[in-house]
């Protein structure tokens, strides 16, 4: 897929430093459908293969979402996410590619980030947050679920307590607690977080881009084994997604009503 035929997501190479890849459908709160997802990934691809960029920076557009997960509209109105390059739905190997470019990637969370798109920032090597920036799971609430990096590896970012507390609570938190709890490195104001992540990447980019290769290999190999739990789980959400108590949390959710999961207890 071409940079000039990407329609949800911008890409653009800044100083031949680093990328900015921005998801831009601030429509749907930043929420992916499965052409971002293929958007995303090529998007990487790029940034991979480009000897000019020495790190990532992911954020958004607007400054109401990072990004809100997968489009939970067009889930309850079609059943799934949208035509796709492959047809199919390729979130793991989005999950895969933020975390085996060999380039620090950088998360600007410029709005909530919820369900998915939680699981994106905490994938990211660094996380950069505004001040208004709000921080939440979502799956067990709309039908879905992440068992892979999105619940085992948040444990290691900030424990299993407050993991197990995010994910079966479902609040909402602010940016300040996320810095307290090891979520986010950092939280500045609105209106300096891109420069902040530019200023981190510039700072990367006069490092040795072999040493900083082999150590973002390192810190993933401790947790690599996660990719095994990660395939087992969206194996397991394909078949829960598409049935009926999959479905009545994104009808739900479609529907602006509490779900009643009461009938599959």
């Amino acid at each position: 897929m071409r940079i000039d035929e990407f329609t949800d997501i911008k890409y653009v190479v800044e100083d031949d430093n680093h990328a900015v890849i921005t998801i831009d459908r601030q429509e749907r709160m930043n929420s992916f459908r499965g052409r971002t997802v293929d958007e995303l990934i090529s998007a990487f691809k790029h940034a991979w293969a480009d000897r000019r960029v020495a790190a990532v920076i992911l954020t958004a557009g607007g400054d109401r979402a990072f990004c809100t997960g997968g489009d939970v509209k067009e889930r309850a109105e079609t059943g799934g996410y949208g035509e796709t390059e492959w047809g199919t739905f390729e979130i793991e190997r989005l999950h895969r590619i933020i975390r085996d470019i060999p380039k620090p990637v950088i998360a600007a969370v410029n709005g909530i980030a919820i369900g998915g798109g939680h699981v994106l920032h905490v994938l990211c090597d660094l996380t950069v947050a505004a001040e208004h920036a709000t921080f939440a799971q979502a799956g067990p609430r709309v039908g879905s679920f992440d068992a892979g990096f999105g619940s085992a590896y948040l444990a290691r970012v900030v424990g299993e307590k407050r993991a197990r507390q995010i994910w079966f609570l479902l609040d909402r938190y602010d940016a300040a607690t996320a810095e307290r709890w090891g979520l986010v490195n950092e939280v500045v104001p609105a209106a300096d977080l891109l420069d902040t992540a530019r200023a981190w990447a510039r700072k990367i980019g006069s490092y040795s881009p072999t040493a900083l290769k082999f150590l973002k290999h390192s810190f993933n190999a401790d947790t690599d084994h996660i990719s095994g739990i990660s395939h087992l789980a969206f194996d397991g959400l394909e078949e829960y997604a598409h049935g009926d108590e999959g479905m009545e949390g994104a009808r739900a959710f479609a529907e602006k009503r509490p779900p009643d999961f009461s009938r599959f207890r």
